[in-house]
């Protein structure tokens, strides 16, 4: 069981990626850089489509 506390903020690393050099960053590592967000984004879109079937089966349910 992890016994780290739920934080009520999601951590936006994001923020701090922005905010990098990338002029250090040889060209694999700026690709790999690519793959890792652009799976990331995937895995955004693929969750907010679950959310957003989600909540058009609620509405069904409820309306009158």
């Amino acid at each position: 069981m992890d016994d780290e506390p739920l934080s009520e903020k999601p951590d936006m690393t994001l923020s701090y990626l922005a905010k990098q050099d990338l002029y250090a960053l040889s060209a694999g590592d700026l690709e790999d850089r690519i793959d890792a967000l652009k799976a990331e984004v995937t895995r955004c879109e693929e969750e907010l489509k679950g959310r957003g079937d989600t909540r058009s089966e609620a509405e069904k349910l409820f309306k009158f």
